[in-house]
């Protein structure tokens, strides 16, 4: 099978089993990898009514056909589970060089169950396991933690995934550390991680998956990388939070916990932070884009500290009212130390914010004054999430339970299915909030960032074009087929800043495999992840009403770009469902939509 080795590692932390757990040709070309092949492999495993913290629901690292070849941008693996934060599906993906270790390490993925009756890790090397005692790495931060098992192991490109404090403490929200600051993020991966008492996973090795047509897919990539290198200027020099002016300026960039667009954005833009910074360059393995931000000699920390991205930059500045860049650099590193989620921790502090404000949160309930823009607070609130003292033990279960145990208006929590809504303001397009609407794990700006055709993105293989960026009719089902187009990216495991064309992935994709596969099967393989995905979330109890904008995120601002504008969700809605030939009534997948994917297993699980 060329791309692939067909086989995941598959470890049991319970009885501390080790064997392998293979897929097929067709499997691989039905799903590819990543977040796709994770959900084929984990449907089984999903229970109604399951207890998200079972020993028993899988965690899953997943690398792609695109990982350890010589295509730039596709250093990125996935980590999939039901999320503890949601209920629901949860997946997120990281960068690094982690992804290359793990496909070189000779498995396409890890499938992980059980719990070890003490803290353990996972060392893959060549195809080599063993589970190794933990217990002094529990307790330590995530850089501390990698660096401690490199050094234990003395392995030549050791690479480490791994859980801080957050994880341990299972906050809900998590992420999973790997190559220092790189992060698979969203949907509380590292509580799943935290909870199986797993504190890292350390892979290295020299194999390398068959390719159909090297030479040809060597010369793919070169000339893709000649593209990249041109129009890569921008991100070079401001990274990610380059977007911060821009989405200003259109009104997206969401502030004062969603209830305003209109701040002093001269005082966190991309130029402030090169101003008054000493900031330095870094690339995940194989980027020529080199987007990661470090900052050197930081006078409030470490004299190498990472340097936040855009939605860290907007949690922890405007969304809070905070504008003191060291309070931002400092919670987004504290953040990477302990490994939780900096949109999710961000937005829930504004929520906490907002609340105490509106006298909903009592200084007495808090133990403290939470007051916008405390940056000094900010930095404590985060502390106590981690460590769940105080308030900080609610705040650490996210949005939603902080609304249901305050009695707050469900209406005022910016959050879809449990997850905190990203830095992208859906008033700003209607595509955006039709997208967070029905994302395949909540509220999600990558699954389909729609925002990006303001700027200029088009897919005309698809059909998928700008108009006006108010309107609702319409617009639903181009956002149902970018969110297709944007899962192929997830399973193929390739970085979303790639901007790559459906023909050049396809090029790709059948150099590795000596496949055939067309633009148009493309699109359909992107349609099956979506809809066992949702299929997966509807057996743990998401229906219609789950695919909600909160008034608090499209409610018509009085003043900005925006001002009086606001999705019509009901337009939207039907339209997508009628697209995506989702019941009505239900929520799910009708079944002879699933049928027509290949997945008439789940077609009778779900409807019977």
């Amino acid at each position: 099978m060329n791309g692939y080795y067909g086989k995941f590692l598959k470890v049991d932390l319970t009885t501390g089993e080790i064997g392998d757990l293979p897929f097929n040709e067709q499997t691989a070309r039905e799903f590819l990898g990543g977040c796709g092949l994770s959900a084929r492999l984990i449907y089984n495993s999903v229970k109604p009514g399951m207890d998200l913290l079972d020993p028993q629901n899988p965690l899953v690292f997943a690398a792609g056909p695109y990982v350890g070849t010589p295509i730039p941008m596709v250093s990125r693996s996935s980590v999939c589970g039901v999320s503890p934060q949601t209920g629901y599906w949860g997946e997120a993906t990281t960068g690094g060089v982690f992804p290359f270790r793990l496909k070189a390490a000779g498995y396409d993925g890890i499938f992980i169950t059980g719990k070890a009756n003490k803290p353990v890790y996972l060392l893959v090397i060549d195809g080599k396991t063993e589970i190794k005692d933990a217990s002094k790495l529990w307790g330590k931060n995530s850089y501390q933690t990698q660096e401690l098992i490199k050094k234990e192991i003395n392995q030549r490109g050791l690479s480490v995934s791994c859980i801080g404090e957050g994880g341990e403490n299972l906050v809900k929200y998590a992420g999973v550390m790997n190559d220092e600051g790189r992060t698979a993020g969203r949907c509380g991966m590292g509580t799943l991680m935290g909870s199986k008492n797993l504190k890292a996973v350390a892979v290295t090795g020299s194999q390398t998956a068959p390719l159909a047509d090297e030479t040809k897919l060597r010369e793919l990539s070169r000339q893709f990388r000649e593209l990249l290198i041109g129009r890569r200027a921008s991100m070079m020099e401001y990274g990610t939070q380059g977007y911060m002016e821009t989405g200003y300026t259109i009104g997206d960039a969401p502030a004062r916990y969603f209830t305003r667009t209109v701040f002093p954005v001269h005082r966190v833009t991309a130029i402030s932070f090169r101003r008054d910074y000493t900031i330095e360059n870094y690339a995940c393995f194989g980027c020529p884009t080199m987007c990661g931000r470090e900052l050197k000699h930081f006078k409030k920390g470490p004299d190498s500290i990472d340097g936040p991205e855009y939605e860290t930059v907007g949690t922890f500045g405007p969304l809070s009212w905070n504008f003191d860049k060291d309070i931002i650099v400092q919670a987004n590193q504290y953040c990477n130390e302990t490994g939780i989620d900096t949109i999710s921790a961000g937005v829930t502090i504004a929520y906490a914010m907002y609340l105490f404000e509106q006298g909903v949160l009592s200084e007495k309930k808090a133990g403290m004054k939470i007051e916008w823009g405390d940056g000094k607070t900010i930095l404590k609130l985060l502390k106590m999430i981690v460590k769940r003292e105080g308030i900080g033990d609610l705040l650490a279960e996210g949005t939603l339970k902080v609304a249901q145990a305050l009695g707050a208006d469900p209406e005022t929590v910016a959050a879809v299915k449990g997850l905190e809504i990203p830095m992208h303001d859906p008033r700003n397009t209607t595509g955006m909030a039709i997208s967070y609407a029905t994302g395949s794990r909540g509220a999600c700006h990558l699954r389909g960032d729609y925002y990006s055709f303001d700027l200029g993105s088009r897919v005309p293989e698809y059909g998928i074009q700008a108009f006006d960026r108010f309107e609702s009719k319409g617009k639903s089902p181009m956002a149902a087929k970018y969110q297709n187009f944007k899962d192929v990216y997830d399973s193929i495991l390739m970085c979303k800043f790639a901007n790559a064309t459906p023909t050049q992935m396809v090029d790709f994709l059948n150099a590795i495999t000596g496949w055939n596969v067309t633009t148009d099967e493309l699109l359909v393989i992107g349609d099956r992840s979506m809809n066992i995905k949702r299929a997966i979330s509807n057996k743990l109890g998401v229906n219609r009403t789950h695919d909600h904008m909160p008034g608090i995120s499209i409610a018509p601002m009085k003043e900005g770009p925006t001002a009086g504008k606001s999705p019509n969700m009901d337009v939207l809605l039907k339209e997508y469902y009628e697209f995506r030939q989702w019941d009505w009534e239900t929520g799910k997948p009708k079944a002879e939509k699933l049928v027509s994917l290949g997945l008439a297993d789940v077609a009778s699980d779900i409807w019977k």
